[in-house]
């Protein structure tokens, strides 16, 4: 890929990670992206899609392509934002690259490096790399396909049921203070009948200067097979921080997602599930809380191409003083999809005036015999709950606290029962603690 124009926020240094020899499949991806993206460059707010999340601010900002020289910072990836509990299968990748591979795989599980595989065995990934449904319609996508050159890869053989929890920890590091951007491209894929359970938590070093993520997640879930996949994004307030997720279910096949975002100057989520099989469910969840100067986005279509599948979407999120946050949640039921069950529904809690939250609830529906449903509320602290407490002596910024757990508490019921459900409240409680250096106990 050359001469790459100079005026394109994000491709004005020329760099193009394809190598010479690479397969003329991916040599076709990349180009296909460069072209849509050089078209239609950064998404403005004038792309419906993107209406309330502006990408303006970074063209202001002097990035540099990643190239793949950064190491965890002293201490490791050990953080104490990162979760997983401690019987976790652990893998971490430093700004979208692969660090560190487990060494105790079970049978029937490889995880690799997409630049090794790209390299040594491509026909390994071409079935399923590259599969986004309309690369026009995720400019950001397109971006990440010209300029993709590592991720991780997980595939799981049919039948293989991961007993342990497969932890992703993905930093974010400048350690020369230079902005940057990466564009990290994953690829999950379980056979029939296979079972595991994902955690990701996407963190940042200490003292990270500018950076931008630029993620594409591609997941394939072949028949009756089930993935959970629980996130946890909190980057540094320097960070921003965008992921797409391409899922496409098979029959029978169930794909289970639980997404808090507490952290980062603009983070969007965005999830584009395909129920492509019958019988197919997939339930996104997930909840989030914004303090001042940030920006979270969550951007959800599932898409019912098959009879008697279902989904559930449920996201409730605070946003504090200062803070914004946007949820749009679709979905989309085709002429054939009879006997659909889709539901959605997103609450909001302002904890201050100048607090802003947007949602945009859709459906479309060319079936005629479906069940879906579809809400949105936005509302404030209940004053009578928080004079209750206060009047049995606990202090108002605790009462407060407890409130805000308690709104987001059956939410995030949607992550299992243990230690990673108490790793989820004790994210939410440190963030209230940052925001009124709160005292109250947790047990």
């Amino acid at each position: 890929m050359t001469d790459l124009a100079p005026t394109i926020p994000l491709i004005s240094d020329g760099i193009a990670p394809g190598a010479a020899d690479e397969p003329a499949w991916l040599a076709d991806l990349r180009r296909a992206g460069l072209s849509v993206y050089t078209e239609r460059g950064l998404p403005t707010v004038k792309v419906e899609a993107w209406k309330y999340t502006s990408l303006a601010g970074l063209k202001k900002i002097p990035f540099v392509l990643d190239d793949g020289r950064a190491r965890l910072p002293d201490g490791g990836d050990s953080d104490a934002l990162a979760l997983g509990p401690d019987d976790a299968l652990r893998v971490t990748l430093v700004n979208g690259r692969l660090a560190g591979v487990p060494a105790d795989l079970p049978a029937g599980v490889r995880i690799a490096s997409l630049a090794h595989l790209l390299a040594t065995e491509p026909s390994v990934v071409e079935p399923h790399l590259g599969r986004i449904a309309d690369l026009a319609d995720a400019p950001m996508g397109a971006l990440n396909a010209a300029l993709m050159a590592d991720g991780l890869v997980v595939l799981v053989a049919p039948g293989t049921v991961l007993e342990r929890p497969l932890h992703v920890v993905s930093v974010s590091n400048t350690p020369d203070g230079q902005a940057r951007h990466g564009h990290p491209r994953h690829l999950i894929v379980l056979g029939d009948g296979a079972r595991a359970t994902l955690v990701e938590s996407r963190v940042s070093a200490p003292g990270a200067a500018d950076s931008l993520c630029n993620a594409v997640t591609e997941i394939a879930l072949g028949r009756e097979a089930r993935l959970s996949h629980l996130r946890h994004v909190e980057r540094a307030d320097t960070a921003v921080d965008l992921d797409l997720t391409e899922a496409t279910l098979g029959e029978g096949a169930t794909y289970d997602t639980f997404t808090l975002t507490l952290g980062g100057r603009l983070v969007r989520n965005e999830a584009r599930v395909r129920l492509r099989g019958g019988g197919a469910s997939t339930a996104l969840k997930g909840a989030y809380g914004a303090r001042a100067g940030q920006h979270f986005d969550t951007t959800l279509v599932v898409d019912h191409a098959v009879p008697d599948a279902t989904s559930d979407q449920v996201f409730k999120g605070v946003v504090d003083a200062g803070g914004k946050a946007v949820f749009q949640g679709k979905i989309i039921v085709r002429k054939d999809a009879q006997r659909t069950d889709g539901n959605q529904l997103h609450k909001a809690m302002l904890l201050a005036r100048d607090a802003e939250v947007y949602t945009k609830p859709e459906l479309e529906i060319y079936a005629d015999d479906v069940t879906c449903s579809h809400g949105a509320t936005v509302g404030e602290l209940d004053l009578n709950q928080l004079f209750y407490l206060m009047a049995r002596g606990i202090p108002e910024a605790d009462a407060r606290a407890l409130l805000v757990e308690a709104f987001l508490d059956d939410v995030v019921e949607a992550v299992p029962e243990g230690p990673l459900r108490e790793a989820f409240l004790g994210r939410v409680r440190a963030w209230q603690a940052r925001r009124h250096a709160t005292t109250w106990e947790t047990s």
